[in-house]
């Protein structure tokens, strides 16, 4: 079976805390015969798997090697420390860097967020996972800072978290290989921007057979009748300008 006579399918990868739903929902309504697989993967290991081919595209964190990918940015998340319900930073509606001076601040080797300095105080070890950072939190080791996602990707009702202000922030893009852009991509491109199934931008969908062209609607003009004036409506009056049913006119004398 050659490339063309394949049926087609759309791949897409995710990462942690990027919620595809809503797009995917999309897509199976437009694209009933296209299949679309999700595949989650580590956001460390996005860029390697878009670049082996295990997908077409990918919903993944930056930054993204402008180099080797297109990338669309979709959205900017929110930065939260997550902390035990009983730590004092929940009497606030926002927490500043200062106030965790005192508490380990936890930094997971997959940690999404490019920090500069670290607020509060360095754990002895770092923790394989978010995962495994929100179990220490848990424990009363320390807390954590995320992107909001992830936080409630990870919820436990022991735990609760604050918006945490002069943090790092992580964006969520839509990328895929530069020189791998498919018919599929530039659907799913169209999808995530909004817009909607009869945009004249990207694909052009096939005009539906039997479908009245736009001259059949009237955009040319039709040629006047010969006698009558073009454009002129039906009101009830004859061409002389009496209106029918009225033409009695004065009664004749008989001789």
């Amino acid at each position: 079976m050659t490339g063309s006579d394949a049926t087609p399918s759309f791949r897409l990868a995710y990462v942690p805390g990027v919620m595809p739903d809503k797009w995917v929902r999309i897509w199976n309504e437009r694209q009933p015969d296209v299949p679309l697989t999700l595949t989650q993967v580590p956001a460390g290991a996005a860029a390697e798997r878009l670049l082996g081919g295990d997908a077409d595209a990918g919903l993944v964190r930056t930054p993204v090697d402008r180099e080797v990918f297109s990338a669309i940015p979709l959205y900017t998340e929110q930065t939260v420390v997550v902390v035990p319900k009983d730590h004092l930073v929940t009497a606030v509606d926002e927490v500043a860097p200062e106030d965790l001076a005192d508490d380990i601040v936890l930094h997971p080797l997959d940690d999404v967020l490019d920090w500069e300095s670290l607020p509060g105080r360095p754990a002895l070890e770092r923790p394989a996972t978010t995962a495994d950072a929100i179990e220490l939190v848990a424990a009363g080791i320390g807390v954590l800072a995320v992107p909001l996602s992830l936080a409630r990707l990870h919820h436990r009702k022991d735990l609760t978290h604050r918006p945490l202000k002069d943090a790092p922030e992580s964006s969520v893009a839509l990328a895929w290989p530069e020189d791998a852009k498919t018919d599929q991509v530039e659907d799913f491109i169209g999808i995530v921007r909004g817009r909607t199934v009869n945009s004249t931008r990207g694909r052009q969908q096939p005009p539906a057979r039997g479908g009245s062209t736009g001259a059949d609607r009237g955009g040319a003009r039709r040629k006047p009748v010969p006698g009558k004036s073009a454009g002129a409506k039906r009101t009830g009056k004859s061409g002389s300008g009496a209106p029918k049913g009225n033409r009695r006119g004065k009664p004749r004398r008989r001789s």
